[in-house]
């Protein structure tokens, strides 16, 4: 009897507990709320991992001024070829920002090949020749032509829509390094090229495309620059001095160059030492000077090899160099512009059986007359197989 009266009082203890436990639930639940309600919402206090992703506060904004021009919404280049709407400021801009190593999704490298020129190229069928039945995935090319001109190109040419939006340019004077830095930029746009070689109307190859192709892209050469750079003394005016680029960082070069990516990036980026060149100094041919004081300033060191790949012949000793008609044009003498000084140790292996190995100082020349090309046209097959 006793057992079934404990019994009886524990169920009834726990049905009171039962009862009780929906009234602390409410109660809890209400005390919830009300904290809730009375306290300021704050997402970072919830989610702080986002809160890098929140806007910074105006009264603590970094110290960053971004080009009037980034709110344009004009940073964009047309699809369909180089031309593009975009001012020198934004154009330069937004190359320095690009990548310094090529990120296209396919591996292989771009050589793009920079025309700097007055109108049409007068040589253009030679280097159509050099580009027939090449993989075009494997170059571009930009021309930065007088504003006046018209591309008169066919449309079957590979020089078709190549034009770049360009400013007028003379001889000796320091817009021809504007035109310069436009064509690099211009092609800095383009992710897949990683290589950037600089060339006159009056320019040819002295190698085929394979060959050059091979030695830009190839081997120890890949993260090298080609700007020629010597010491001078030339046109260091006090000017110069008083800015603090002294004499032994000052050097002169030839304005043909070829390029890596990562160089390329830093000549549309730098400003400084630009702003100096361009200065009230009274001075000419500053384009014989800008780049190859570069090579000190910046301290581009092993990356640049301090010489061109372009043959240019000054032996004349004279304000323009030598220029080469048809009656000079032959075989041995494209030949002996190909070997140099044979001191420079570029090899190109043939893809026979590896006996082939010839060594050249350079694989374009310049200066070509028009009555030239004749001539050029009849010798290339036989001097491109190499």
């Amino acid at each position: 009897m006793a057992s079934n009266t404990a019994k009886t009082m524990q169920l009834l203890h726990l049905g009171s507990m039962l009862n009780l436990f929906p009234v602390l639930l409410l109660i809890s639940f209400g005390f919830v709320l009300g904290k809730i309600g009375s306290a300021t919402f704050s997402p970072e206090s919830y989610l702080p991992n986002f809160r890098a992703l929140s806007p910074t506060p105006a009264s603590k904004k970094a110290c960053v001024k971004l080009p009037t021009f980034m709110e344009s919404g004009r940073l964009t280049a047309s699809s369909g070829g180089p031309m593009h709407n975009m001012t020198d400021e934004e154009l330069l801009w937004r190359a320095s920002m690009e990548p310094r190593r090529s990120t296209q999704v396919s591996t292989v490298p771009k050589v793009a090949f920079l025309f700097l020129v007055q109108g049409a190229l007068p040589l253009w069928p030679l280097w159509e020749i050099f580009f027939n039945g090449q993989d075009k995935e494997l170059y571009s090319i930009y021309v930065h032509a007088s504003p006046g001109y018209t591309d008169l190109a066919p449309k079957e040419s590979v020089f078709y829509g190549r034009l770049i939006p360009s400013q007028g340019t003379k001889w000796g004077d320091m817009n021809l390094v504007d035109a310069e830095r436009r064509l690099l930029a211009t092609a800095l746009l383009d992710l897949g090229n990683a290589r950037f070689a600089l060339f006159s109307e009056s320019c040819i190859p002295l190698l085929g495309f394979p060959a050059v192709y091979a030695h830009l892209t190839g081997g120890s050469n890949t993260n090298v620059s080609f700007v020629d750079s010597y010491p001078i003394k030339e046109r260091h005016d006090p000017f110069f001095a008083d800015r603090n680029i002294s004499l032994a960082q000052w050097r002169k070069g030839s304005q043909w160059f070829e390029m890596d990516r990562t160089t390329a990036v830093e000549v549309v980026a730098e400003e400084r030492w630009y702003a100096v060149f361009r200065g009230d100094h009274g001075m000419l041919n500053m384009e014989e000077h800008y780049l190859p004081t570069l090579v000190t300033l910046l301290r581009w060191g092993a990356r640049c090899k301090n010489r061109t790949l372009t043959y240019v012949d000054w032996s004349t000793r004279r304000e323009h160099p030598r220029s080469f008609p048809e009656k000079d044009i032959t075989a041995e003498l494209l030949e002996g512009m190909r070997q140099g000084d044979g001191k420079c140790g570029y090899k190109y292996h043939g893809d026979d059986d590896g006996a082939s190995e010839v060594e050249f100082c350079h694989l374009f020349a310049r200066k070509f007359s028009k009555d030239a090309l004749t001539k050029l046209i009849q010798l290339a097959p036989e001097l491109w197989l190499v």
